[in-house]
């Protein structure tokens, strides 16, 4: 091959390099919108099916939560029948008549059009959410006594709750005597009583105070904002007392012993493939 043959080709090479680099910036930019999409439909997914993100809009759960933090709420255990449990700090709709006013938003409108945008696939707290959160404390046939002096008694058992704010009384501020919780429905209450308008409040509402379970969005499991108040939310040791749950004990379906037939099936399956590997063995 002569010189000149040899610079054409590598030329040509150069040229076809170049060309097939611009195709690859091209094809990229191409491709973005359609990785943009696929990720706000994923995270529209996630919102709705697992996990959400809500900000907490007061101090009413001081100190287990402060205003603004930014709480991770299981919304996919729900889906196979469990409910709340006493302890859990639960995610709620608005029973009717809790807010006494429309959420805050910021006074400037792009960053108003970008939370709604972003709220809407899940990325951050909606701007216009009308939800609340408090520990549950009581579930569906459980009696409460929330006294002046007192601690509050759950079943007859008197609760030690050291995730009261410091300085505030379980029930001084509002006291709300003792009360039946239905059945599908709960008690809730806020961490810093002081500053809380929960169950307590409502008892001469229509709904008594009570929070039915169809209306909790999911539990709060997780402070993911800010990074320095990063936390678990587990629940309390006083709420695994057993006298605690003797007399209401918990319908969750999870928690629950497996039925016979649950039991009788978990035996079958290791007899059948055993047997199955036991006739195959014999064939050979």
């Amino acid at each position: 091959m002569s010189v000149e043959q040899t610079t054409e080709t590598d030329q040509a090479d150069e040229a076809g390099g170049k060309g097939a680099a611009g195709s690859k910036k091209r094809s990229f930019w191409r491709e973005l919108p359609v990785l943009v999409v696929i990720a706000l439909l994923l995270s529209l997914g996630i919102k709705t099916f697992f996990v959400q993100a809500f900000s907490i809009p007061s101090g009413s759960m001081q100190h287990t939560l402060e205003k603004g933090d930014r709480v991770l709420v299981d919304k996919f255990t729900p889906w196979f029948g469990a409910t709340p449990d006493r302890g859990e700090v639960v995610v709620f709709r608005d029973p009717g008549g809790w807010l006494e006013g429309p959420p805050e938003q910021s006074g400037n409108s792009v960053m108003r059009g970008v939370q709604t945008v972003l709220g809407v696939v899940g990325l951050m707290p909606s701007a216009d959410e009308k939800d609340l959160i408090k520990r549950v404390i009581a579930v569906g046939g459980d009696t409460v006594e929330c006294n002046s002096g007192s601690p509050v008694k759950v079943n007859g058992v008197p609760l030690d709750e050291p995730y009261i704010y410091p300085g505030a009384t379980p029930c001084d501020n509002e006291p709300a005597g003792t009360v039946k919780v239905p059945k599908g429905h709960l008690w809730v209450m806020g961490d810093h009583r002081d500053d809380s308008r929960d169950s307590r409040y409502h008892t001469r509402e229509a709904g008594g105070g009570f929070v039915p379970v169809d209306n909790v969005i999911g539990r709060a499991f997780v402070v993911a904002w800010p990074l320095s108040h990063w936390d678990t939310l587990p629940v309390p040791d006083t709420f695994d007392q057993a006298p605690l749950g003797a007399p209401a004990p918990h319908d969750n379906p999870l928690d629950s012993p497996p039925a016979p037939e649950a039991a009788a099936l978990a035996a079958a399956v290791p007899l059948a493939v055993w047997q199955r590997r036991r006739a195959r063995a014999r064939r050979r």
